[in-house]
């Protein structure tokens, strides 16, 4: 951040990339226009992304020392890019790796790009927020005992809703007994450093790779994030490598200002920011429990809060909090999700304003239809796909009512956005618990990403020849 500052400082006359000329010829509005002063390229003090010896460098040096990591980077495009890399990077073509089934999609996307072999484990139910939560070091060591061969243990925490696991430290312990890297997307823990009552880092409880979003929880832009890597067990040289591969060649310096920026927010995150937090964050939960027939549940990350109304379901909540201006991270059958701030005692937010407009958008929704969702998908701890990515590829296709999909094998991936965990991956046979989720979902108004036909109530299958 201080780098681009100080060039800035001296007028540079542009001459080079990008086009805008330090936002000269940007139409833009001037707010947003303010900006392209910094949206630079790899010029002379500037560093570069890709082979760092300066600012860039440095930044990624304090990010390290920050979280406690032997080698951490910036990543400008997203978890994703931190996700392809690390699985790149810990195995390669026809090896056999066991995969957490409720990962994100990216997760999914880059084992299709390794061609790996995937041994999917299912996770344990939280009734609590109703969602796919952690998986069980039981469930793992199953895996493990059947497929000897494993490469590599791929695992997400916390999930979506901020429930994490008492069973991470024991799974990473098991796998490193058998030397078996552990990868963890910890998408939405970057703020775990802050300290108790947040939960434990993966990292500190001793994973291989960590990833983490720093856009999601920190005051990060978008596609901000960060990979973290400690020990042995990978190669760092292999992560550098595959990262110049899966990110921009032309990496956007204004994300990488806003990644080192949230690097130093929460380093500096101090007991009595966390204190002022805590309060506020305290005042505000007890005030929407006295909302009549909201219910208020709380996750283990104290910056996420679900909110549900009786006998209705999470799309009817979502539509009425917007329409009083008020955004939810997510929608799902049963609630909505908020990401609170995690504000430091000088900020103020205006949570009495905003509680009184849940409250009105509450009562909307009570006078609307109820709607009775119970439904969740079930499956055997331990899988494996019925064909592998590279067999659904030359595997002929059909479109069929996704009615009758019941025991067929999904050609494509079905994902319902966010949270971006897929319903149905491709290679996988479609269960009955599958379609009635999936029924479940349309008829609440999910969005669902993949390749479908669902306005047609269609998706895709392999032939059964």
């Amino acid at each position: 951040m201080d780098a681009l500052v100080k060039f800035q400082k001296n007028c540079p006359t542009s001459f080079h990339v990008p086009g805008h000329k330090s936002g000269l010829l940007s139409e833009l509005p001037q707010e947003m226009k303010s900006a392209l002063l910094y949206d630079m390229t790899e010029l002379e003090g500037l560093d570069d992304l890709h082979a760092p010896k300066a600012a860039i460098k440095e930044a990624e040096n304090l990010l390290a020392h920050a979280y406690g990591a032997d080698k951490s980077y910036f990543l400008v495009n997203g978890s994703t890019a931190g996700n392809l890399a690390m699985i790149h990077a810990a195995c390669k073509g026809g090896d056999r790796v066991i995969v957490q089934r409720n990962s994100h999609q990216s997760v999914f996307h880059a084992l299709e790009l390794a061609q790996v072999n995937p041994v999917y484990v299912a996770p344990e139910w939280d009734e609590t927020s109703k969602s796919a939560a952690a998986v069980s070091v039981s469930s793992v060591a199953s895996a493990l005992k059947d497929y000897p061969d494993v490469k590599a243990v791929v695992l997400t925490y916390p999930n979506y809703y901020g429930m994490g696991s008492t069973d991470l430290k024991a799974i990473i312990e098991l796998c490193h007994q058998q030397n078996i890297a552990v990868l963890v997307d910890e998408a939405h823990g970057a703020h775990f450093i802050a300290g108790a009552p947040f939960p434990l880092s993966a990292l500190a409880l001793g994973a291989d790779a960590v990833v983490q979003s720093a856009h999601k929880t920190l005051p990060a832009m978008t596609m901000g994030s960060y990979l973290h890597v400690q020990g042995k067990l990978l190669d760092k040289q292999a992560i550098r490598k595959y990262l110049r591969i899966f990110q921009s060649s032309s990496p956007s310096y204004p994300i990488m200002a806003s990644l080192d920026d949230a690097r130093s927010y929460v380093q500096n995150y101090s007991e009595t920011d966390k204190h002022a937090f805590l309060e506020k964050r305290r005042h505000f939960v007890s005030s929407l429990k006295n909302i009549s027939l909201l219910e208020v549940v709380e996750s283990d990350d104290p910056l996420k809060l679900l909110l549900r109304v009786k006998e209705h379901g999470g799309f009817q909540l979502k539509e009425a909090l917007e329409k009083m201006g008020i955004y939810a991270e997510l929608a799902d059958p049963f609630q909505v999700l908020l990401i609170l701030p995690l504000i430091k005692r000088e900020h103020a937010y205006p949570y009495a304003e905003i509680c009184s407009n849940i409250e009105e958008a509450v009562n909307n929704v009570r006078r609307q239809d109820h709607i009775k969702m119970n439904f969740q998908t079930r499956s055997n701890p331990v899988t494996v796909p019925e064909l592998l990515f590279h067999e659904v590829a030359a595997a002929p296709r059909e479109w069929v009512p996704y009615t009758q999909a019941a025991g067929r094998i999904s050609a494509a991936m079905v994902t319902p956005y966010p949270p971006g965990i897929p319903l149905v991956i491709a290679g996988e046979k479609w269960s009955l618990d599958m379609v009635e989720a999936l029924e479940g979902y349309l008829a609440s108004g999910a969005e669902i990403q993949g390749e479908h036909l669902l306005a047609q109530k269609m998706v895709m299958v392999t032939r059964r020849e």
